[in-house]
């Protein structure tokens, strides 16, 4: 029977994949959005909210500033569409603002955007799944107590969803993404035909007043406000760089499905959060950060909690809070909340992939697993999000202070480095009609450089003290352990490097073979070492007990065994130092020669038996490694249990493969 391991593993993942079917993974423009765009689609749930918290920080009357600040926030994401449109049809090899920054900004300049995306893809994980919990927990406050462990079950569940392969995960991610949009769409829809025939729908907070935090408000304290207004509001752009990062995951022609996939988000993502904005102007929607803060407002401030912007807007379009189109809305927010993360489930193994094939990452996230996946890599991004998620608690309010910082330190670096992409192409350009184009997409780079890089500014200003400047650690942090393990990879390079001469012959080879007893195994091991040739062969054994080396020795002579049988003492009982002094002691004298240790293994077939067998071995195998000149050759013998285990195994594969074992 096929181990518990092995069920369960094919229960959670499926059957694995032959390495050719990988063209068959490769994903569909409708498949591929909910994949790539599930978070800046779904950040429109909380966005305007953002915006509508920090103004309410300076009382009722700075909300009238509120569509000025979202359209800031909408130009952004046009100019970040647009440029990143360039960035997949001229890179289509994936990699994203990392490759864009290393090809034209230099090593340095990449690494810094794989640190900051790599930052980000992990709290995109923790911060959606958190939100997520959060509009649950609203509905079901006794779980409340249990945010942490439901936190990690919807991550768990996520990687599983993940390691079973794009396309099945896309298809679970389709319909929910697809179904909030279409809610949020309909919502927008139906709110303005009210508005427009004079029945604009009002929300439930829309008659209170808010107790201001600061009060008095001029001159430099209002820029502060609504900057710090505006760089909330930019959770709107999270995730929008994934699918720069994921374009070798799309259908072939991969840069133009990549970038009509990129403006289709985009579009939707500009439409939702501008008709969201709007419905909250229109219906005089109040937010404070606590309920005690809402001037009028009728329930007790420390037992009860302000429903969210877009839930607001639901109760007031659809009729109140016990509407169908009310709880639908809210269903697929939730649901869409914590599918967000699956943006990040595919952008950081991709990049990772890339980061380790360039050596600056281990190269065991560059490795497929069972489906096709970059299987490490979205192990690695549970495990660390899981552990964020643990130690703030699940705090949606904690951890979203040290969003976006990554977003948009890659968003700043990639655009500068596509102003050198086209600057490199304008000089390459033969016709009036290319350099106008170049001309046109470099103004596009150049703008949204010198754009986000004002943002990355203000967010670095109005979050740092926030829990901003974790990040601010952690990327440099990654920076120099990506530089540390290319460097690792590049000394073993060198090292390893073959000589011209094809390396010098050993003067000699000794063959040393390890006894504790005469027996199959040992036998098989003194045949073995024999029929290599070596210039001496030796069999040693370490004097732990007397009675027993005396009685070996009698075997040894016994048998008429022409092989010399060199006792090593151990007055304190040790096997290790003994061997390897008596080792050292003939690379002293002879330091060309090679010396070749034939170590018996046992072969079991269960994992108790392992605690029986070999320890000794594996000790002594594991310190002769280290020593230079020194070979170490295991020869098994298989016990009867690992022959059982080796048919069983076997009847468990299909027929072609078991033909071939057999």
């Amino acid at each position: 029977m096929p181990s518990a391991t092995s069920v369960l593993k094919r229960l959670v993942l499926g059957r694995p994949f032959r390495s050719d079917r990988l063209s068959n993974e490769l994903l569909p423009k409708r498949i591929a959005l909910p994949i790539f765009a599930s978070d800046p689609l779904s950040s429109v749930t909380y966005a305007t909210q953002e915006i509508l918290l920090i103004l309410a920080l300076g009382g009722v009357a700075f909300l009238h500033l509120t569509p000025w600040v979202a359209l800031a926030v909408v130009v952004l994401l046009v100019v970040v569409v647009l440029s990143y449109r360039q960035v997949v049809q001229a890179y289509p090899s994936g990699g994203g603002s990392y490759e864009v920054a290393s090809r034209n900004l230099g090593r340095d300049a990449g690494l810094v955007v794989a640190g900051a995306l790599l930052v980000d893809y992990v709290l995109t994980v923790a911060v959606s799944v958190a939100a997520g919990v959060d509009n649950i927990i609203s509905a079901i406050p006794e779980l409340n107590p249990h945010r942490v462990l439901i936190n990690i079950v919807f991550i768990v569940l996520l990687t599983a969803m993940n390691l079973r392969g794009v396309r099945e995960s896309g298809r679970t991610f389709a319909v929910p993404t697809y179904a909030f949009v279409a809610g949020v769409l309909i919502m927008i829809g139906l709110g303005l035909v009210q508005t427009l025939f004079g029945h604009h729908p009002v929300a439930e907070s829309a008659h209170y007043g808010i107790h201001a935090e600061q009060t008095g408000l001029s001159g430099l304290a209002v820029v502060f406000l609504v900057l710090r207004a505006f760089s909330s509001g930019c959770t709107a752009l999270t995730g929008a760089e994934a699918i720069s990062n994921g374009v070798p995951a799309f259908r072939k022609p991969k840069g133009l499905n990549a970038a009509r996939t990129m403006t289709a988000m985009g579009v939707l993502s500009i439409t939702m959060f501008a008709g969201i904005t709007l419905l909250a102007l229109i219906s005089q929607v109040k937010i404070a950060e606590s309920t005690c803060d809402l001037v009028g407002y009728p329930g007790n401030c420390a037992d009860e909690s302000q429903r969210t912007v877009i839930a607001q807007i639901a109760a007031a379009v659809f009729g109140g809070d016990h509407s169908v189109g009310f709880y639908y809305l809210q269903a697929t927010a939730a649901l869409i909340l914590i599918l967000a993360a699956n943006t990040a489930f595919n952008g950081f193994p991709l990049l990772g992939s890339i980061l380790a094939r360039d050596r600056f990452l281990p190269r065991q996230l560059h490795t497929r697993g069972d489906r096709l996946t970059f299987s490490n890599g979205i192990i690695l991004l549970a495990l660390v999000a899981g552990l964020l998620i643990y130690v703030f608690a699940g705090s949606t309010t904690r951890l979203i202070q040290l969003y976006i910082i990554g977003v948009f330190t890659s968003f700043t670096l990639c655009q500068a480095g596509m102003v050198r992409h086209w600057n490199r192409e304008l000089r390459a350009a033969e016709t009036p009609a290319a350099r106008r184009r170049i001309h046109r997409a470099r103004v596009i780079n150049a703008f949204g450089a010198c754009f986000t890089g004002v943002v990355l500014v203000v967010v670095l200003i109005t979050k740092f003290t926030g829990g901003a400047y974790l990040v601010v650690i952690a990327i440099p942090v990654l920076f120099l352990l990506m530089r540390a393990i290319r460097r690792h990879y590049q000394r073993v390079r060198d090292e390893l490097a073959p000589d011209e001469a094809g390396g010098l012959l050993p003067s000699r080879v000794h063959a040393l073979v390890l006894v504790s007893t005469l027996h199959k195994p040992t036998q098989r091991a003194l045949s073995f070492a024999k029929a290599s040739r070596p210039d001496t062969l030796t069999a040693i054994t370490i004097n732990v007990d007397d009675a027993e080396t005396r009685e070996l020795q009698r075997v040894w002579e016994q048998h008429h065994l022409t092989i010399p049988l060199k006792v090593l003492e151990s007055p304190y009982r040790e096997i290790t130092r003994p061997v390897l002094n008596y080792i050292k002691t003939m690379r002293r004298d002879s330091p060309r020669d090679i010396i070749c240790v034939y170590i018996p293994e046992y072969v079991v077939g269960h994992w108790w038996e392992n605690l029986l067998h070999n320890q000794s071995a594996l000790r002594l195998k594991g310190r002769l490694l280290f020593e230079s000149g020194v070979m170490v050759t295991s020869v098994p013998w298989q016990l009867h249990s690992s022959a059982a285990r080796d048919l069983e195994r076997a009847s468990h594969l299909p027929g072609d493969t078991r033909r071939g074992i057999l």
